[in-house]
């Protein structure tokens, strides 16, 4: 009954959880902008207020960059640690904005009513269902059904520069039976997930350099060697005809996906013309025999981000540039070792090159893929759990994106971590015009009730 009485609370309550995420959301808590930082540190200090308000034990810990706030509460049993943060992204360009972005207000769309304002959806709608569930337990019985912890964090939309260094002095206290992270998404927009593997990221930019300045192409074309021309033959040996990369030992470590999680993405029905019609294209450009899902969450992937080079102004410019330069990312899953692959990329860069030309290479992020180990126990209470409340058969589900947190409580602190969010792709994070839909919201809010009464 205890469990009945707490959704019915958490549904008569829904205007006053609405009120407070409301001043939540009002507080400007843009981490990376220095203009920023003492609406940053209000947000830490609302958030420790609120915890405090339903009895945990609540405070704001200094670190080089923003603090981070730690929260005990009182319970026995299952010990679980809940991950989020309050900081968020900066909201250019504003003009693209139908509304203020820190006025947050209820919006009706074709779609049902959605929060709109920065943060609403990344990350302080997130992290606060997992608030409002815990406030609704306390409220209704009096105490939690097992014991909470709450770590939140304020850098994570500008690198997380404090995270690694405070969860390395602060291990013992973060560490827990389980740890729960809500800043990912429904697997379809009805439809529950429990996120079990993120990819990894090897970020590369390299300049080949020819000539020692731009040259005249009617005097020099055909003679001198085009450091473009140079880098578009490199690029383009990155994949074969099948949409596979040409790396050596690139797929080393690189596993099949588990039979029961196939299965799972098999009945969601996902359809790649579909997805992809929404940006304007139609046909999967990955590996050849591989579903649209496993495409973007289960394989590795290579992708030129930018490149550039020689006269990009208005008008034509008969030029051979000195310099050509482009960026490149790798996502990786598995095993996949990401030194290994930077090194084979660089590798594969230098033998494409001829002898007048010289290349440099600056890196940009190396991190591995992060696995879920599904037969822990939590993993299917949650999923049942999740299943119940949304009356759909919840899936563990990839993530074509790279999520650190859960690698570092995994390497760092030894936990396992669950990924649980309620986001809908069309949420607009980063981007102008953020929003929450009120039922990933209030179901959001039921779904943690749910599970922390299962775990």
């Amino acid at each position: 009954m205890s469990l009945n009485n707490v959704l019915a609370h958490i549904d008569a309550d829904q205007d006053n959880a609405l009120n407070r995420l409301m001043d939540l959301l009002r507080i400007e808590s843009i981490s990376t902008d220095p203009a920023y930082s003492d609406a940053c540190d209000a947000a830490a200090d609302w958030l420790v207020d609120d915890l405090k308000s339903i009895g945990f034990d609540a405070s704001k810990r200094p670190t080089t960059g923003h603090p981070m706030v730690m929260a005990h509460g009182v319970g026995s049993g299952t010990h679980v640690m809940f991950y989020g943060h309050y900081d968020v992204q900066p909201v250019d360009p504003l003009d693209l904005w139908h509304t203020p972005p820190f006025e947050p207000q209820i919006i009706g769309t074709p779609n049902g009513k959605v929060i709109h304002g920065r943060g609403s959806s990344d990350d302080k709608g997130q992290l606060m269902t997992f608030v409002e569930a815990c406030r609704a337990w306390k409220a209704v019985t009096g105490e939690l059904p097992i014991k909470v912890s709450i770590f939140f964090e304020g850098e994570e939309e500008s690198g997380s520069p404090s995270l690694v260094p405070y969860m390395k002095e602060n291990a013992d206290e973060l560490r827990a039976d389980v740890t729960l992270i809500c800043d990912t998404g429904m697997a379809r927009p009805d439809t529950p997930g429990i996120v079990t593997m993120l990819r990894g990221l090897v970020g590369e930019e390299i300049t080949i350099t020819g000539p020692s300045r731009d040259l005249h192409s009617g005097m020099y074309g055909g003679i001198a060697m085009n450091p473009i021309r140079v880098l578009n033959k490199a690029l383009a040996a990155l994949h074969d005809d099948n949409g596979r990369v040409t790396l050596d030992g690139f797929y080393d470590g690189v596993p099949e996906l588990p039979e029961q999680v196939a299965a799972q993405w098999q009945s969601l029905d996902f359809k790649s013309d579909n997805f992809l019609g929404e940006v304007g294209l139609q046909n999967p450009a990955g590996e050849k025999g591989r579903s649209g899902l496993e495409q973007i969450w289960s394989r590795p992937t290579c992708d030129v981000n930018g490149i550039w080079g020689g006269y990009t102004g208005d008008g034509f410019k008969t030029v051979l540039p000195s310099k050509a330069s482009a960026k490149i990312s790798f996502r990786l899953v598995g095993q996949q070792d990401p030194q290994k692959i930077r090194d084979a990329f660089r590798a594969h860069m230098r033998a494409q090159l001829p002898a007048d030309c010289d290349i440099a290479f600056s890196g940009h992020g190396l991190s591995g893929a992060s696995s879920m180990e599904i037969d822990h126990p939590a993993f299917e209470k949650a999923r049942v759990a999740l299943t119940d409340e949304w009356q759909k058969e919840a899936a563990y589900v990839g993530c074509g994106g790279s999520i650190p947190i859960a690698g570092h409580f995994q390497k760092i602190v030894g936990t396992q971590s669950m990924l649980i969010g309620f986001g809908q792709d069309d949420d607009n994070i980063h981007s102008p015009n953020e929003k929450y839909d009120l039922q990933s919201f209030h179901k959001g809010v039921r779904s943690w009730a749910r599970i922390l009464a299962a775990l």
